[in-house]
């Protein structure tokens, strides 16, 4: 059982009412990628006590659109926020109460109306999961 995040893991500063009930949730962030993670709690597991799907997918989302916004802002593209156009997932395996999940962007496509990113999704050091995602760039001159 996981105690603490794994060095280079910060509180994430970036909240919603949606991860609130989820925190504490952690963030690494490099100049290509930010890595989401949290210890799962009770809070995370559907009805058998495993890590629940839509978690999975808010989280991959979340990071996989953070990753994008940090590939672009390294490459001078301006942005005033991206969203969602399309997500997929795969799921390939389970975690537990207990487990270290951390969410890592694979890769970033960024141009400038549309960013793909991909990533992979790892309880213990296992694939779980694997994500996909296309987002719309919206500038201050989009409407």
């Amino acid at each position: 059982m996981v105690q603490h995040p794994p060095d280079g893991f910060e509180p994430h500063s970036r909240k919603s009412p949606l991860t609130d009930p989820w925190e504490p949730i952690y963030a690494r962030k490099t100049p290509d990628r930010v890595v989401l993670g949290l210890v799962v709690a009770e809070a995370h597991t559907n009805s058998r006590g495993l890590l629940h799907g839509g978690l999975i997918a808010a989280l991959a989302d979340n990071a996989m659109g953070l990753s994008c916004g940090q590939v672009m802002a390294g490459r001078g593209l301006a942005s005033s926020g991206l969203v969602t156009v399309s997500l997929g997932v795969d799921y390939l395996g389970k975690a537990r109460i207990g487990d270290w999940l951390a969410v890592d962007t694979s890769f970033v496509r960024a141009g400038r109306t549309l960013c793909f990113a991909g990533a992979e999704v790892i309880a213990n050091g296992e694939p779980i999961a694997r994500a996909h995602a296309t987002f719309r760039v919206h500038t201050s001159s989009s409407s």
